[in-house]
């Protein structure tokens, strides 16, 4: 299994709208962070699902590492 990559050192703010599922890249690959583009392929890692019950503003996690997955818990700082 492959290791995630930083995408980012600090999160994607993203607003999500009620009544859609959106998969977050766990990989890192993505071209199209923080979501899921399908690069993971091959790497052993796979995106997260995350559906939305309401629209809101989320923070999805950049640096891949969060223990909060898909969101943003502050580990990037520690990076």
């Amino acid at each position: 299994m492959a290791e995630a990559l930083v995408a980012q050192r600090g999160p994607y703010e993203v607003e999500v709208e009620a009544g859609k599922s959106y998969l977050w890249c766990a990989c890192g690959r993505s071209a199209t962070q923080p979501l899921c583009d399908g690069s993971h392929a091959g790497t052993g890692l796979t995106p997260v699902k995350y559906e939305c019950r309401e629209s809101c503003t989320v923070f999805f996690c950049g640096c891949k590492q969060t223990g909060d997955r898909p969101f943003c818990d502050g580990t990037h700082s520690g990076l």
